[in-house]
């Protein structure tokens, strides 16, 4: 049977924006942060927190989600992206009468992308999608490697960013069979006033145990400046 999972995140990231430093726009730099393969570094601290979880229904977990994006100049015409997820873990009552805090696993994502987008207007990067074992339970993670590929095509036009990112893992070691598949399309509006409305679906796959996880997250952020850095807040 469904069940209903509360979900709630709130994003901050922290942008440091280059060669044009302070005087991009705003609005441009939230047009930046919708595309997952821009060249910009930035470091998303997004926070989950979902209620509704364990055989009663009873239990909550909050997960801190380091993102850290950095891009590499490969020549004239190529980038590599790199986008880190590192995961702090706090769960109480998923397993009924148990509180526990640590780190996931990590999941590494590299992505060969060109500077300038192709004749008809889309951007894209591909590249290997690697998840190394560094979880402090089997509650936050698998105890293994996985290695798989990882894409990402998207469009922007005007105010409008439309696209999807997608991966799939599978086991390389340990006793776990891992499986799966996880694709997120997205759409995000960029108003001039820099305020980003977005829909995404952070779905997921086990063609092991033949399962989907569809949530809908809908979200609205804002890119303004503390001092001399650029921030973007974002909530739904």
């Amino acid at each position: 049977m469904p069940r209903l999972i509360c979900y709630i995140a709130l994003l901050l990231s922290l942008v440091f924006a280059g060669p044009k430093g302070n005087a991009q726009e705003a609005d441009e730099l939230a047009k930046q942060l919708s595309n997952p393969v821009a060249s910009l570094i930035s470091v998303p601290f997004q926070l989950n927190w979902d209620d509704g979880f364990g055989p009663g229904g009873n239990g909550q977990r909050s997960v801190l989600n380091v993102q850290p994006v950095i891009p590499f100049s490969l020549g004239e015409n190529w980038n590599l992206i790199s986008r880190t997820i590192v995961p702090l873990s706090y769960a109480e009552d998923v397993v009924p009468g148990t509180l526990r805090s640590g780190v996931g696993n990590v999941l590494q994502s590299l992505f060969l992308s060109p500077k300038e987008p192709t004749a008809n207007g889309w951007i894209w990067g591909v590249g290997p999608a690697i998840q190394f074992p560094t979880s402090s339970s089997d509650q936050f993670g698998e105890d293994q490697w996985a290695l798989g590929p990882t894409g990402v095509a998207l469009r922007q036009t005007g105010p409008w960013t439309y696209g999807a990112l997608a991966n799939h893992l599978w086991d390389v070691s340990g006793d776990t069979t891992i499986d799966n598949t996880f694709l997120q399309p997205f759409l995000s509006y960029t108003t001039a006033n820099a305020v980003s409305f977005t829909v995404n679906s952070e779905s997921s796959y086990n063609w092991d145990a033949e399962q989907w996880s569809v949530p809908v997250n809908f979200l609205i952020g804002k890119v303004f400046s503390i001092g001399q850095q650029p921030i973007q807040v974002t909530g739904g």
